[in-house]
C-alpha cells in the first residue's frame, strides 16, 4: 500500500482507504459554514430561573392549601369533640364557645347575645364538615 499524503482541504480515510468527506458530522469543505460554539449558559440560567420560580409557586399553593386543610381538620376536630344537643341542620351557622371550666359547647346563640368566650362561628357544610365563617 503506497501511503501518499492528501492535501489538508481533502478528506481522505487512510484507515477505510477511501473518500468519506459526506459521511463526517462536520463541514468538511473550505467553503462550508464555520462551525461556531453555541453558548447555552445564559439560557440555562434564564431557564432554570423560570424553573425554580414556577416550582417555588406551586410549593407556596401546596403549603397554604395543606395549611387551610391542617385548618379545617383542627376546627372539624374541636366542634366535634364540643357538646351540644341538638342536631347541626346543613347550611346554618353556629357558633362555638368555651365555658369558665375550660370545656366548649356549640350554639345557635349569637356572640353579641351572650357571655361566654367566643372561640368562633361556622358554617355546616353539605359534606357534614365545619367552614369558619369570616367575621366583620
Amino acid at each position: 500500500m503506497i501511503d501518499e499524503k492528501k492535501p489538508d482541504n481533502v478528506v481522505f480515510n487512510t484507515e477505510k482507504q477511501r473518500y468519506d468527506a459526506a459521511l463526517k458530522p462536520y463541514a468538511t469543505s473550505l467553503g462550508a459554514p464555520v462551525i461556531s460554539i453555541t453558548h447555552t449558559t445564559s439560557w440555562k440560567n434564564r431557564s432554570i430561573n423560570k424553573a425554580n420560580h414556577k416550582i417555588n409557586a406551586k410549593y407556596l399553593e401546596l403549603k397554604a392549601e395543606y395549611e387551610k386543610m391542617i385548618s379545617e381538620f383542627e376546627y372539624n376536630s374541636l366542634i366535634f369533640s364540643s357538646e351540644f344537643s341538638f342536631e347541626p341542620v346543613i347550611g346554618q351557622v353556629y357558633h362555638l364557645y368555651k365555658r369558665k371550666e375550660g370545656n366548649s359547647f356549640l350554639s345557635l346563640i349569637a356572640p353579641e347575645q351572650c357571655n361566654f368566650k367566643h372561640i368562633g362561628s361556622f358554617y355546616l357544610n353539605v359534606d357534614q364538615t365545619w367552614e369558619k365563617v369570616n367575621e366583620q
